[in-house]
């Protein structure tokens, strides 16, 4: 294992990655206890939700980061 650099990393790029990170993860937790509570509507929702937060999170850095 080797020392990685993260000080290149700016302010916008980690803010961003931190809160779709958040949003995302967040979604599918309560998207597998929406589907343990036996309400699989509001579970799936929440799933797809997720997803579609993981694209937009593709697009915002494809557009802004690279």
């Amino acid at each position: 294992m080797s020392v990685v650099d993260v000080s290149n990393v700016s302010a916008g790029l980690f803010i961003t990655g931190a809160v779709f990170i958040l949003l995302i993860f967040s979604l599918l937790s309560l998207g597998i206890l929406k589907m343990f509570q036996q309400q699989s509507r509001a579970g799936w929702y929440s799933f797809a939700g997720a997803v579609v937060s993981s694209v937009v999170f593709g697009l915002v850095l494809n557009e802004w980061f690279v």
